[in-house]
């Protein structure tokens, strides 16, 4: 007769011992029947059976005794040497997007290996608690759009060095602070500095801090951050070891907030007031202020020009305000050209390894997204961001501002139509859904599509559904709860598979960055009518410098800048911008 084993040892033993049993009462019993001494029999061989018994258990406890010595021995011998987890790569278990399967009834995981350094665009020494969006966001977010160049990787590495060397309160810094504080004249100094003043609405500060930090680099600086009111609050520290953040006692800390035009150290008076026609021989204060605001005059603008830059090395402190993403002029400096090839040979990877890199999100605001993202939006088969920025005063929602987006989302296939049905369509299965994750100031927009995919059904069946985390109606750059959601927004774009923005939307900017998304960018509508085409796809994931300089610095004219080099065009969303592009036939 054969047997069936269970694959455990104890339900094996135990299977053992009751056929045993009834093997010996079967024959008791038939003994019994024909034998009138059966008693002496029968006591005889019960002893004998359960010695039998005896030795069959020994024998199973002995097989089990070896499993688990061999058990043992397989889990602590030493893994390979392509398991070891340390720097980058670590196995972490992700919710696959598809649907429940309805047999197992349970999501369905996927193991897969993640790169945790970002293929070491991220150092390895950040305590890993103290910022856990920083070695968790790479499960959330997609991976890097291209490899980062060696030579990026290296540039990162010695920054941070250098920041560790002269960063606040280091022994360079004190050197160079009594300078500053004794108001003498520059001199030359181990290290030099780069302040960054917190201006504007936070996707202006987001971009003009990638725009500063590359600044930095490129020039060999330590970038230091005024933390302003909330910049503390929203992300981490970047660098290990020492703090980007200003002290409060930082000497020109009260200053910041009078710093403009007629600053007299403001870079653009000192040259409208310069006695001689160009920069040869000028000395230039230890303080020098840099007006890169969106109001800034051609004085100075002519921080973009080539001379200047050399002439700007002299000040071991730059003080920078700005609220432009003023990275493709950096690109039309001669003297930054082959650094900026070697970091970035991707054109269009600037504000993506810089914002990734840099933007870390505090535990407070990563507490805020990665609870929306499991609440609403990890089980979807699709993730779908829409950013609705409106220009037009007045009361919304506005009808043609829904028109376009509809227009847009079902022309592009991004979402499905819909038909008019008078019975109900029974729910299939295996349907494909869609999270639609919307922000906007105001919630009409998402009520008015979200009704539209409740009270229609789609014509593929597909399971359409709408979310939208806050909706603030106005904007409030002064709160920290409304900065704090705000950049749980722009974060949480950056997670969906496809992405719908609006024009001049520094917001948009941010999200598609950090995505690496190229999105739909919707045309800004003119006499609140939806314009034709309603969107287009953009050239590059790069955010768009609004206000660039216009002005040849070597023959001294005018020119259009959109036109210097393949790599730096006009913007689709506003016609006088500059943006990076990788391909500038695409």
């Amino acid at each position: 007769m054969n047997r069936t084993f269970n694959s455990y040892p104890d339900e094996n033993y135990a299977n053992v011992r009751r056929s045993m049993r009834q093997t010996e009462d079967d024959h008791h019993k038939n003994l019994s029947d024909k034998d009138p001494h059966f008693d002496f029999k029968s006591n005889h061989e019960l002893k004998f059976g359960f010695s039998s018994i005896r030795v069959m258990g020994m024998f199973v406890v002995l097989m089990m005794f070896i499993s688990v010595i061999f058990s043992v021995s397989v889990v602590f011998r030493d893994p390979p040497s392509d398991a070891v987890i340390e720097g980058s790569d670590v196995w972490i278990p992700q919710w696959s997007s598809d649907p429940v399967d309805s047999k197992v009834g349970d999501l369905q995981t996927v193991v897969q290996p993640v790169d945790k350094l970002l293929s070491g665009l991220l150092s390895a020494k950040h305590v890993v608690g103290s910022c856990l969006s920083r070695y968790n966001s790479v499960a959330y977010q997609h991976k890097l759009a291209y490899e980062p160049s060696a030579y990026l990787l290296s540039t990162l590495r010695g920054y941070e060095d250098l920041h560790k060397r002269c960063g606040v309160h280091t022994e360079s810094y004190n050197k160079t602070l009594e300078q500053l504080r004794s108001n003498g004249s520059s001199s030359p100094s181990d290290c030099k500095y780069l302040l960054w003043i917190s201006f504007s609405g936070l996707g202006n500060r987001i971009l003009t801090l990638a725009s500063a930090f590359l600044y930095a680099l490129l020039t060999n600086r330590v970038l230091l951050v005024d933390p302003g009111t909330d910049m503390a609050g929203l992300l981490c520290e970047p660098f290990p070891e020492v703090s980007w953040f200003l002290p409060q006692d930082f000497p020109l800390k009260d200053d910041f907030s009078s710093f403009n035009q007629n600053s007299p150290n403001c870079y653009g008076k000192i040259m409208k007031n310069s006695i001689t026609p160009d920069s040869s021989g000028m000395i230039l204060p230890s303080v020098v202020y840099l007006h890169l605001v969106h109001d800034y005059d051609d004085d100075d603008k002519l921080f973009f020009c080539d001379q200047d830059q050399a002439l700007l090395q002299q000040s071991p402190w730059l003080v920078m305000k700005t609220d432009n993403y003023f990275v493709p002029s950096l690109f039309l400096i001669p003297s930054f050209e082959k650094e900026l090839n070697d970091l970035f040979p991707n054109k269009d990877t600037v504000f993506h390894f810089l914002g990734r890199y840099l933007f870390h999100p505090t535990n407070s605001v990563w507490g805020l997204i990665t609870r929306y993202y499991h609440a609403y939006l990890a089980r979807a088969s699709e993730r779908i961001g829409i950013q609705i920025r409106v220009f037009d005063t007045g009361t919304g929602p506005f009808q043609h501002i829904l028109d376009q987006v509809l227009d847009c989302t079902m022309k592009e296939n991004l979402l499905p139509q819909t038909e008019r049905q008078t019975y109900a369509i029974d729910p299939v299965s295996n349907q494909k859904s869609k999270a639609v994750l919307i922000t906007s100031l105001s919630a009409g927009y998402f009520e008015k599509l979200r009704d539209i995919y409740w009270e229609n059904p789609t014509v593929t069946g597909e399971i359409i559904s709408f979310y939208q985390p806050s909706h603030e109606e106005h904007q409030q750059t002064e709160k920290s709860i409304h900065n704090q959601k705000a950049l749980a927004e722009m974060y949480l774009l950056s997670t969906t598979d496809v992405l719908v923005t609006s024009s001049w939307s520094t917001f948009g900017y941010v999200a598609q960055g950090l995505g690496g998304l190229k999105p739909w960018i919707l045309y800004k509508p003119e006499n609140r009518t939806a314009p034709d085409p309603p969107c287009r796809r953009a050239m590059s994931m790069e955010p768009c410098f609004h206000a660039p300089p216009f002005y040849d610095c070597k023959a001294k004219k005018g020119v259009d800048t959109g036109k210097l080099v393949p790599h730096v065009r006009h913007c689709e969303d506003m016609s006088w911008g500059l943006k990076l592009v990788d391909d500038p036939y695409d």
